[in-house]
């Protein structure tokens, strides 16, 4: 569906004159930011930490909410702990995918590095595409440069934005530059047809912890709530019986991330129903549970209630 179809489908992605006009100024100057040395983009991202958590108190609620919820068992000042290093690692991370905009490959790699891609290779080798389960954790955005190590095509499926045409394009040329592609949620299976069709092999990356609707039918326990998941990354899985592989970001200074990859499973056609899935689920859970600073708190995760007829999967 195009953006005219979307706009028809949907008023939310209309822009007026004004609104246009505006967003296209936050853009130029976002634009202008990326070109600033690293120095002066952890400074801008110091006072942007005071700002959204002192002044502005950002989702304040939210992020309170959900860590008490997810961690039970932590006293007020350990939730306060995590929280104010979220806060800090949040505020570099807006900064430094603004930055990913005018970043080269060489400085890129100067600041992530990719381990274990050798699957990768060996999928590749035997003519197979492959599926990427990632997670909003550390700095997913800078992972899109992994295609500069990998041969297999990256698809990044994605939600487009809506009522701002400028900061999508903005999004997409900073994820795009390094050869991947971007794929509109509602044209991820149109996608994989036509790069099966035209024998093209592809790595399709899901950050697959995003909330779907409030009727989604599957549900479980996720850091210790009821959670409903998209079931759609696992039925991709058992149809096309691509490997399954995890990515793991791990922070190991300011600015600086490891990217590890691991198989989840080889043949997703031989395992039990809601198998993957649960296995992605928990393998999510152990890594927020060591670094829980660095996931994704702002986010209105757990808005919904899950409906009585749906029962939970375990």
């Amino acid at each position: 569906m195009a953006r005219k179809e979307l706009e028809e489908r949907d008023s939310r992605y209309r822009e007026n004159l004004l609104q246009k006009t505006l967003n296209k100024m936050l853009v130029g100057l976002l634009i202008a930011v990326s070109y600033l040395p690293f120095a002066i983009i952890y400074l801008i991202s110091d006072l942007l930490y005071v700002l959204m958590r002192f002044v502005f108190r950002y989702r304040w609620n939210v992020i309170t909410t959900n860590l008490k919820n997810a961690f039970p068992e932590k006293t007020a000042s350990e939730i306060a702990g995590i929280r104010n290093k979220f806060y800090r690692h949040f505020c570099d991370m807006i900064l430094e995918s603004v930055k990913m905009y005018s970043m080269t490959r060489e400085e890129m790699d100067k600041h992530i590095r990719f381990e274990n891609t050798g699957p990768a290779e060996r999928f590749y080798e035997n003519n197979q595409s492959i599926i990427v389960f990632g997670i909003h954790h550390n700095n997913w955005e800078w992972c899109s440069s992994v295609q500069t190590k990998l041969k297999h095509i990256i698809l990044m499926i994605y939600n487009p934005i809506r009522g701002n045409e400028a900061m999508e394009k903005f999004l997409l040329h900073s994820r795009q530059k390094w050869g991947g592609e971007c794929v509109p949620v509602h044209k991820t299976l149109r996608t994989l047809i036509q790069f099966n069709a035209n024998k093209r092999l592809t790595g399709l990356w899901l950050a697959a912890d995003q909330t779907p609707s409030a009727n989604s039918k599957f549900w479980t326990i996720f850091m210790n709530q009821e959670t409903p998941f998209f079931s759609g990354p696992e039925k991709i899985a058992h149809s096309t019986n691509q490997p399954v592989v995890f990515q793991h970001l791990k922070k190991t200074g300011r600015g600086q991330y490891v990217a590890e990859y691991t198989i989840l499973f080889e043949k997703p056609a031989e395992v039990e129903p809601n198998e993957i899935l649960l296995t992605y689920i928990r393998k999510t859970e152990e890594i927020i549970r060591a670094e829980p600073e660095y996931y994704l708190w702002s986010h209105r995760r757990w808005k919904h209630k899950k409906p009585e007829d749906i029962e939970l999967t375990l």
